[in-house]
């Protein structure tokens, strides 16, 4: 079956507080849609001068749950995703996330630019590409006992 090239394509923040999780939103009709909101400003620098650096483990750490949270939502994997989340999701949480991506059909996804890390804060931005257009969103992720999340 073929989907209707009218279909809409938003990435939603993610919600995992309270038990409710969503990435992907289509179906709504109309043109194409592109990044309507900017992107998260970069964190507030601590100094008058540049920060240092993170530490090269950190920047590992959020390299590979950036990549690996792209790759969850480019498979349509909840339970990949459920994964990557600071707390635990409920099985409803992740079945209504796992129906809404289903509902998206195939999807292109990658990572728009470097993290930005601050200390225990980071914030990776990923471009969502699909029939209906595209959507730039930044995604928060957290280090919580002493392991990189995505906060809920």
């Amino acid at each position: 079956m073929r989907r209707r090239l009218g279909t809409a394509l938003g990435l939603l923040a993610v919600v995992v507080a309270g038990g409710v999780l969503g990435l992907v939103s289509i179906g709504l009709p109309g043109p194409a849609r592109t990044a309507s909101e900017p992107p998260a400003p970069p964190p507030p620098s601590r100094s008058s001068t540049s920060s240092p650096p993170a530490p090269a483990a950190d920047q590992a750490a959020i390299a590979t749950l950036a990549r690996t949270l792209a790759d969850a939502i480019a498979r349509a994997d909840s339970a990949a995703f459920g994964t990557l989340t600071c707390q635990p999701q409920t099985a409803a949480a992740l079945k209504e996330l796992q129906a809404t991506w289903d509902a998206a059909g195939p999807l292109r996804v990658s990572l728009a630019g470097q993290p930005a890390i601050a200390g225990d804060d980071a914030t990776v931005t990923v471009r969502v590409e699909g029939t209906g257009g595209h959507k730039e969103t930044p995604f928060p992720l957290r280090r919580e006992n002493g392991r990189w999340c995505v906060p809920g």
